[in-house]
């Protein structure tokens, strides 16, 4: 079969990750909490997550398993 979920959880981690960090990098002041901008910090574990997906979903591809 050729369905990885690895592209669609990814491409979703991803972009949310890439839309979090730049709102978190616009409204830096107002996303505060204990002197840490949450929404940035969140953004980049999301995207660090979705660009480990992404990865793993190209590293798959290239070395299908044999059956």
């Amino acid at each position: 079969m050729g369905l990885d979920i690895r592209w669609p959880i990814g491409l979703m981690f991803s972009l949310i990750g890439a839309l979090l960090t730049a709102f978190g990098a616009i409204k830096s002041a107002d996303s505060q909490s204990l002197g840490i901008n949450i929404n940035l910090v969140w953004g980049i574990v999301l995207l660090v997550f979705g660009a480990g997906m992404l990865i793993g979903a190209i590293k798959g591809k290239k070395n299908p398993p044999s059956a």
